[in-house]
């Protein structure tokens, strides 16, 4: 039996992009300019090794389903109305005087005015997935220029939607075609609207079902069925397959699964985007860009600066700071893979001509390649303008907002079992910013109506820890139980941010040592800890007393394992007292407010004498007081510390609780 052919092309394409792209990270060279490279090497126009080129467009157009499904699910029609101002005002300032000012210089050489605007639609959108890549990778998503060009970044894929729709338009003759390509545009709107509206009832429900039966295989082909169906749908009413997953994945995005629907798509989405660029390196003819060299030495950087230019001014008129406005125009000045989409529907409408496509594509894969290297040294040219100028300087604020997505020094709670609910309410008690992730979609929802700040998500999955923060995070704790998912995510966790501290709840102790290896800081063994407490009740029952079973309990650490040998002393040096013989203990009571002693202090209540208790100091409102003097007082819903014995400490927390 022979293999199709199509399976020979894609192994020769897969097998040169592994070290082209292993090259260009060695290099620090983004990964789209490994695939756009490896394109122009193997296409027709190059080496020839792929002579098929229609059936990689094929797995091309499936690329850009799933590249702009991924697109749609990383932004959010609530994102877009947050944005608001910034969105609207921005976007289509930015869209439009581009698009402007490139149609006017191409009406200039003779270019028919349909066929300008086009052109000049195609020059005005930007790559949303270059700079959602480039500036997650760079931790610049929420500074202020990340965030003014994310919001014109999503406007301008939004106006995709409408500048589909009008290419028939454009490319209408007479009156009758007019007339037809509108009723296409009202169908198409249609559709659209039917798949947003449809979506948005159906698809919640559908994935709480789904999401129940606690199967991960099951969710993943669900969301890859909704991108693929809405992509189907939209092409059998003329629309552009991408259009259809953009709009499906914006839907989805809207749910509460969304995190957990990107994560499982960006496998899919990353291998078949890396052969969607690859593709258009192979549609690149070097022969045209031989043939008119001066054309092209003028519109690559000329697209590149117009765009900046525009893009920083759009930016300024908004009120950003010339800084600001700056680094984000460089930020948008590229082309993005939206216009690759409409310009193939541009050139099957005849509003482009092959030479003007194939120039249009050389210009566009060089401003993709220069991007990331622009972006990265965007804020020296900032600083440089600025300087020269007189502007003021670079603004790098963060956002002073604390939400999910931009924490910082903040607790990821991963499960919210009892262990994990637990943790959230003592890190909630002491003011700590924290994220829990989930995967029961009911415990969720339950959560969230509770004003739990948590997310539906596999913790251990890479990219659900990006999504809540884990570059910026102080501590990972792990809840899950679950062996295999626990090594998974310490290992991911570490290898995200080796700084981070990690703690980890698993089930038995033969589990430690491996989850010691991938990287945790701490790990307690439910199986250790049960054994302990079970041993500690049957001493007590029997009459041993508390001092004695303490040290027997302390013993029984040091010699089964060795981890806890060093953290009992250091949670409590008054242990290293038992085995000296002096009984003391500590213990933290809460002040109820029917207590009597709120209002007073350890003087006036005469605490030692009546209790035998030592106050040693009052947690308030995330303060620690040591000062507890006559000058203090108690107040409800302090947390007091205490140091005495037994019975002591038994006396001390019924006055406090008001018992007594």
């Amino acid at each position: 039996m022979h293999a199709p052919p199509i399976l020979r092309d894609l192994v020769i394409l897969v097998a040169i992009a592994i070290p082209v792209v292993a090259l260009a990270y060695r290099l620090r060279i983004p990964t789209i300019v490994g695939f756009l490279l490896t394109g122009i090497a193997l296409g027709p126009h190059g080496l020839a090794a792929v002579r098929d080129t229609g059936s990689v467009a094929a797995l091309a157009e499936v690329g850009a389903v799933l590249l702009l499904f991924g697109v749609g699910l990383e932004l959010s029609f609530s994102r877009v109305v947050r944005m608001g101002r910034d969105v609207l005002l921005g976007g289509a300032g930015q869209m439009l005087t581009t698009g402007a000012l490139a149609a006017a210089v191409l009406g200039l050489t003779g270019l028919p005015l349909p066929r300008a605007l086009f052109i000049g639609a195609l020059v005005a959108v930007s790559s949303t997935a270059i700079i959602l890549k480039l500036y997650q990778a760079r931790s610049e998503l929420d500074s202020p220029h990340g965030r003014i060009v994310v919001a014109i970044a999503v406007f301008q894929d939004l106006a995709v939607v409408p500048l589909m729709l009008l290419v028939p338009v454009l490319a209408g003759g007479g009156s009758g075609s007019g007339m037809g390509a509108l009723r296409q545009v009202a169908v198409s709107l249609g559709v659209i609207a039917a798949i947003i509206v449809v979506g948005r009832v159906a698809v919640p429900p559908a994935l709480d079902r789904i999401v129940r039966l606690r199967n991960r295989e099951l969710f993943t082909l669900a969301v890859l069925f909704l991108g693929l169906a809405a992509a189907f749908v939209a092409s059998r009413f003329g629309l552009s397959l991408a259009l259809g997953a953009f709009v499906a994945g914006l839907v989805i995005s809207e749910s509460d699964y969304g995190i957990q629907a990107l994560s499982d798509v960006l496998p899919f989405r990353d291998a078949f985007s890396g052969i969607f660029f690859t593709s258009i390196g192979m549609l690149l003819d070097p022969a045209v860009i031989v043939e008119h060299p001066l054309v092209l030495a003028a519109a690559a950087p000329g697209i590149l600066l117009l765009k900046a230019g525009v893009a920083a001014a759009a930016i300024r008129v908004l009120g950003r700071p010339f800084a600001t406005s700056v680094i984000g125009g460089i930020g948008l000045a590229q082309v993005g893979e939206f216009s690759f989409v409409l310009a193939g529907a541009g050139l099957t409408a005849g509003l482009l001509g092959d030479t003007e496509y194939q120039l249009f594509l050389a210009a566009t894969v060089v401003s993709m390649m220069i991007a990331p290297f622009a972006i990265a040294g965007a804020r020296p040219v900032a600083q440089w303008l600025g300087a020269r100028l007189g502007r003021e300087t670079v603004d790098l604020r963060t956002s002073e907002e604390i939400a999910i997505g931009t924490l910082a020094d903040h607790v990821i709670v991963v499960g919210y079992g009892l262990n994990g609910r637990n943790v959230a309410r003592a890190l909630r008690a002491a003011g700590v910013p924290y994220v829990v992730l989930e995967e029961n979609g009911r415990v969720v929802r339950e959560a969230r109506e509770a004003g739990e700040p948590i997310l539906f998500g596999d913790g251990a999955n890479p990219e659900v820890l990006r999504q809540v923060g884990i570059e910026r995070a102080r501590v990972v704790v792990f809840a899950i139980a679950t062996p295999a998912e626990e090594r998974r995510g310490v290992t991911n966790a570490r290898q995200l941010n080796p700084r981070v501290h990690i703690v980890v709840r698993t089930r038995h102790v033969a589990s430690m040592q491996a989850l010691e290896q991938a990287g945790a800081n701490e790990i307690v063994p439910e199986e250790f800890a049960t054994s302990l407490e079970l041993f500690a009740r049957v001493l007590r029952h029997v009459g041993m007393p508390l001092p004695a079973i303490r040290r027997l309990v302390e013993t029984a650490r040091r010699d089964h394992y060795s981890f806890f040998a060093d953290v009992a002393p250091r949670l409590s040096p008054l242990h290293q007292l038992g085995a000296l013989g002096v009984e003391l203990d500590v213990d933290t009571l809460d002040v109820a407010p029917s207590s009597e002693v709120v209002g007073q202090n350890p003087v006036s209540l005469r605490l030692r004498s009546r209790t035998g208790a030592i106050v040693l100091a009052v947690l308030r409102g995330g303060e620690v007081l040591h000062d507890v003097d006559e000058a203090f007082a108690f107040r409800a819903q302090d947390l007091v510390v205490m140091v005495g014995s037994e019975d002591a400490l038994n006396r001390t927390r019924g006055l406090f609780e008001g018992t007594t």
